[in-house]
């Protein structure tokens, strides 16, 4: 603006031709009625008339009359409004449209509820209670209307605690070995007293397993706290249609949280009394557990294996010799004997119906004993 009052000899050239401080969508000049002009009545149009002709004859601007004055700073203004228009009405129109469904669905809800009917009230109350009841359970059991694809929600992030995070915590724990071994050492020396036995007692057992058992408590706990947080924050996500209603929300996230806190101490102590109930009785018949009631069939098979591909070994006929059947095989450690030098030393040991031998190592073919 005011291109008209600058001092002779002087123009703003540079600035027009968008060189000095060039902008995205350039620049354009305007001459403005002056207060002489406005007190002397002189109107728009012979305004603009006087603005065009300026813009001609001027030497430094009459090549870019076409791109200045008020006419052609109407027309880019109208573009940049038509352009925003443009790009803005598709998102405009489908939040619209989305708004519209949205009140639609809201006020069919509503249709059975009379103006003069003086329960009207208490039918609202029960239906929102309800439908929150609904909500809350489609969304653990994964059945919701509205299925978020962004993240994990309601029942599958308790899911992920079940069949992830807790089999985490489960893998965590870790076990010294050495510590073990001396913690089994300790056990059988002081089971046995001032006896020497030959085999491990089942006492000392029980007593080491218990211990690793009874070390689930705290991932089972921690398991049962990650889920209460989840279905604390999915009773938060189902309340939020009630958000006109910010008291009823209030109270009824109080209510159901509450109830939730409540069935948390009851749930820690079922789980609690279920690792009792593991600990009080240990199954050593169990299919999963290598005792000696399985011992022999396992060896057996071993020995098929191991025999499959040695046609000469000569094995004892089957049922002449029970004497032969393997009991148990494995390494065992050698303490502290005199028939020993050098201490401590861990040889293969087989247990038969009848014997215990022991070989320098697994393939059993220098034997010791």
């Amino acid at each position: 603006t005011k291109l008209d009052l600058m001092d002779e000899g002087t123009d703003a050239k540079d600035i027009l031709e968008n060189k000095l401080l060039p902008l995205r969508r350039g620049y354009i000049g305007v001459v403005n009625r002056s207060q002489k002009d406005i007190d002397g009545k002189k109107d728009i149009t012979a305004a603009m008339a006087a603005e065009r002709k300026f813009f001609l004859t001027h030497p430094a601007y009459r090549h870019l009359a076409d791109r200045m004055g008020t006419p052609y700073l109407q027309k880019v203004l109208n573009q940049q409004l038509t352009n925003h228009i443009r790009d803005t009405l598709p998102g405009l129109r489908t939040k619209l449209q989305s708004q519209l469904l949205s009140i639609e669905k809201e006020v069919e809800e509503y249709k059975n509820f009379r103006p003069d009917d003086p329960s009207r009230k208490t039918k609202a109350l029960l239906q929102m209670v309800q439908q929150f009841s609904v909500d809350f359970e489609k969304c653990i059991e994964g059945s919701g209307d509205q299925i978020d694809t962004a993240e994990l929600s309601g029942g599958a992030r308790i899911n992920r605690i079940f069949h992830e995070r807790f089999p985490f915590e489960l893998v965590k724990m870790e076990f010294d070995e050495k510590e073990l071994r001396k913690e089994i050492s300790y056990a059988i020396k002081n089971i046995h007293g001032i006896r020497t036995g030959l085999f491990t007692p089942d006492m000392a057992f029980e007593t080491i397993v218990k211990r690793q058992i009874g070390k689930i408590k705290e991932p089972c706990t921690k398991c049962v706290d990650m889920v209460i947080s989840e279905l604390v924050i999915t009773v938060r996500q189902c309340t939020r249609k009630l958000a006109q209603y910010p008291m009823l929300r209030e109270e009824m996230e109080r209510i159901v949280t509450q109830h939730i806190r409540d069935r948390e101490s009851r749930t820690k102590e079922q789980v609690l009394l279920q690792i009792d109930i593991e600990l009080s009785y240990m199954n050593t018949n169990h299919e999963d557990f290598i005792g000696f009631a399985n011992a022999q069939q396992r060896i057996n098979q071993m020995n098929k294996k191991k025999t499959a591909g040695n046609q000469d070994e000569i094995m004892p006929e089957r049922g002449a010799n029970d004497r032969y059947k393997v009991i148990r095989k494995g390494w065992l450690t050698i303490n502290n004997i005199g028939i020993m030098k050098g201490g401590a030393k861990e040889y293969w040991f087989v247990l038969t119906a009848e014997s215990l031998s022991w070989y320098k190592d697994d393939e059993e073919k220098e034997k010791k004993y």
